[in-house]
């Protein structure tokens, strides 16, 4: 299964993904994460999104999008990367995102609808949509990034970190690998033990004062991501990832292990 659920006597709902080797998000694990959030259970009060394994995203499944015919792939993504980040997004509890050493792509734009960030240290976050053809995530972004450290983030495909995101304020928490999820579950058994309706009522303040107005602004730039499809640039600069012409973004073992000081 490449996706897990489970509810805690709290009210603690945790999903859990797992998509060797890297957690790349397919179509489909994008449709399953976008029900498990729309199926909330009665009985949660919070929700704490997760990954297992590598890292937390190895951004989208290029290979998927080149592989199935015409735009199938590319709209398929573009689907369900607008329908998981309008989930979260109207998600009743809040949503805390619990991200350990690597978020690419679309992994990002996931957590940067959730309400709560906690990462580990070192953790890198790569916006790669330029290198893979695509003009659209920015409305995301912006809920992680001051504009113009986003603009260059998504110019250049460079990596960011947990450490410089928890300065802006958009990370909640630095832990180490291993407390990962004892904060997050700390954090969110602190928001379930308050009164539901109270935390309802006040995410849904949160969202009505903070007008994002995801669907109109990500669907706009969804058209500038899928003429670059219909013009072929980005089916070849996807090709430069397939075909190894360039390297990806998942950080080696080895580089790893120097983060952490070769522990």
């Amino acid at each position: 299964m490449a996706l897990t659920t489970a509810v805690s006597d709290s009210g603690r709902y945790d999903i859990v993904i797992e998509q060797p080797p890297v957690n790349a998000f397919s179509i489909g694990l994008l449709r399953d994460l976008t029900e498990a959030v729309r199926s909330l259970p009665e009985q949660a009060r919070v929700v704490v999104l997760r990954s297992v394994g590598r890292g937390f995203c190895g951004g989208g499944d290029v290979k998927e999008v080149q592989s199935l015919p015409g735009f199938e792939g590319i709209l398929g993504h573009g689907r369900y990367s607008l329908e998981v980040g309008v989930a979260i997004e109207e998600c009743p509890v809040p949503v805390i995102a619990a991200v350990h050493r690597y978020c690419i792509g679309i992994g990002v734009l996931v957590v940067g609808v959730c309400d709560i960030i906690v990462a580990t240290e070192g953790c890198q976050f790569v916006l790669a949509e330029a290198d893979n053809g695509a003009a659209s995530g920015v409305v995301q972004a912006l809920g992680l990034l001051p504009d113009k450290r986003m603009r260059a983030a998504m110019f250049t495909c460079e990596p960011f970190t947990a450490e410089e995101m928890h300065r802006y304020g958009s990370v909640y928490a630095v832990t180490s690998p291993g407390d990962l999820v004892t904060r997050a579950h700390g954090l969110a058994d602190t928001i379930a033990a308050k009164r539901p309706a109270v935390i309802r009522a006040l995410k849904q303040s949160m969202n009505s004062s903070a007008g994002r107005d995801l669907v109109t602004k990500y669907r706009a730039e969804l058209s500038y991501t899928y003429e670059l499809n219909m013009t072929g640039d980005a089916r070849a600069a996807r090709a430069t990832f397939v075909e190894g012409t360039r390297e990806g973004y998942v950080p080696s073992d080895a580089d790893a292990d120097a983060a952490r000081g070769g522990s």
